[in-house]
């Protein structure tokens, strides 16, 4: 039962993550509704994926942890702080999630009138003609990357038993903005498969092709991010012994 609330509310916080979250990028980049400047679409959806994930961490983090990202849970389990069953049921239902979030967000949108999603499209990823600086597909792969080397580090880091309690879910989600702010240009800004997965399956064509991107090169900073905080925390594990 304990294993079925919490999956249940990794499927929940994706979903909702993906409604707002890419919904917001749809809203700002499809439809173009912050007018002349680039540069404020990209500010206010990278505050909406981190005030969204912020509240998500809240709401959900006494019961599954809130990661809703198959990256964050991955990092998890590179850390030795889940197990792999788990965090393979973990990552499934963040999948499920985000699939079900797209479908009911172009639910939405297609009642707009003149929506197209071949035109507006889903706030979906994307690398050389379909980044808004045109970078290519090697720079994508690095940036997305770094990207979620930083963004899981700070999570792995800002949930540990050490750090100061209470104050995870505001660092996970100023976290999770600044990586937006400048990953968005770039990529469009995944470190999350399962927000990338979703609206790409829902749109197909260039954004189902070029999504291998946006599963692979996240899951490569995840596992970089678990390794490094494992390796932090068993040296101060050993130094605490040496004090003693």
């Amino acid at each position: 039962m304990l294993e079925a609330r919490k999956f249940a509310a990794e499927f929940l916080g994706t979903a909702i993550l993906v409604i707002i979250a890419v919904g917001v990028a749809t809203e700002n980049f499809g439809f173009k509704l912050f007018g002349g400047s680039i540069a404020a679409g990209v500010v206010t959806t990278a505050l909406a994926f981190g005030m969204v994930l912020t509240a998500l961490a809240y709401a959900f983090g006494s019961i599954s942890g809130c990661h809703v990202n198959p990256a964050v849970t991955l990092g998890f389990m590179a850390s030795g702080r889940m197990k792999v069953a788990e965090g393979i049921g973990y990552m499934v239902a963040q999948v499920a999630g985000a699939l079900a979030g797209a479908l009911v967000l172009w639910g939405i949108f297609a009642n707009v009138p003149g929506y197209n999603r071949n035109v507006q499209g889903l706030g979906a990823d994307g690398y050389g003609q379909y980044s808004i600086t045109h970078l290519n597909q090697a720079g994508a792969f690095i940036t997305e990357v770094v990207l979620t080397f930083v963004f899981v580090t700070v999570v792995l880091f800002a949930t540990h038993k050490a750090a100061i309690q209470g104050a995870a879910g505001l660092a996970i989600g100023m976290a999770l903005v600044v990586v937006h702010l400048i990953g968005i240009p770039l990529t469009g800004t995944s470190v999350n498969p399962a927000r990338s997965l979703g609206p790409a399956i829902v749109l197909e064509g260039h954004a189902i092709s070029q999504v291998w991107l946006f599963i692979v090169a996240p899951l490569v900073g995840a596992l970089l991010a678990g390794l490094v905080h494992y390796l932090f925390t068993v040296s101060k594990t050993e130094d605490a012994e040496v004090a003693a």
